[in-house]
């Protein structure tokens, strides 16, 4: 939520989008002038449609597409037999495929939206662990190096109308990672900045990201330098 909330503070009419945590979304859309909140479980991919064709009935036009939903598998990566089938299909189906599905419905509306002057944007909210042999698990990571090769070959072919960039962070300080520990520990010991980041960092970059007209075919490393390490 942090990335809609200062994309709604830097003047843009944002969609609030989740799975579940519907109260939360709706009660954020009534805080920010003409915002909205659609829910949908991008892991159907009718659903994921079927949101950016609600998108559009209601608000008219696509300027900026944030795909920032995902899942993770903690998996050791010895244990090849816990990374089932199954776990790949999940993994690729809402981080992967959803957010290719959601780019190839949102495109005739991003072109329509777009000018030489300010291009339309499209932000994929990736991870450090799809560049580092790193990670959850192996299928996480590879569904992150995925999206990021997916972000480079888009960048080039929806160019110059329409802009694509990712952001590949490393911890940040969510409910979803305060069990992690382990990675904290490590943040706290191997990374120039000493800690994870939090949201709102996170969302400094990606308004950069937004209004940098001329910048495409990025992947932003957020780690606070640990890949330095």
């Amino acid at each position: 939520m942090a990335i809609a909330k200062r994309l709604a503070e830097d003047g843009f009419t944002v969609v609030f989008h989740s799975r579940s945590s519907v109260s939360v979304g709706q009660s954020l859309a009534t805080a920010y002038p003409g915002a909205s909140y659609f829910q949908a479980d991008l892991s159907d991919q009718g659903q994921a449609r079927d949101l950016i064709a609600r998108v559009l009935s209601h608000h008219r036009r696509i300027d900026v597409l944030v795909n920032n939903a995902g899942v993770s598998a903690t998996i050791p990566h010895t244990s090849l037999k816990e990374a089932t089938p199954e776990v790949w299909r999940d993994l690729y189906e809402v981080n992967v495929i959803a957010p290719w599905t959601l780019i190839a419905e949102a495109e005739n509306a991003l072109r329509q939206s777009s000018s030489p002057d300010c291009p339309s944007c499209i932000l994929n909210i990736s991870s450090h662990a799809g560049i580092r042999p790193k990670g959850a698990s192996i299928p996480y990571s590879a569904s992150k190096a995925a999206l990021n090769h997916m972000t480079k070959l888009l960048a080039l072919s929806l160019a110059p109308q329409i802009r694509v960039n990712a952001i590949a962070p490393g911890l940040v300080e969510t409910p979803m990672s305060k069990d992690w520990t382990a990675a904290r520990k490590l943040w706290e010991e191997r990374s120039p900045m000493e800690r994870g980041a939090q949201p709102e960092e996170i969302a400094q970059v990606a308004s950069m990201l937004v209004t940098s007209h001329y910048l495409t075919g990025e992947i932003i490393i957020s780690d606070g330098g640990l890949n330095l390490t």
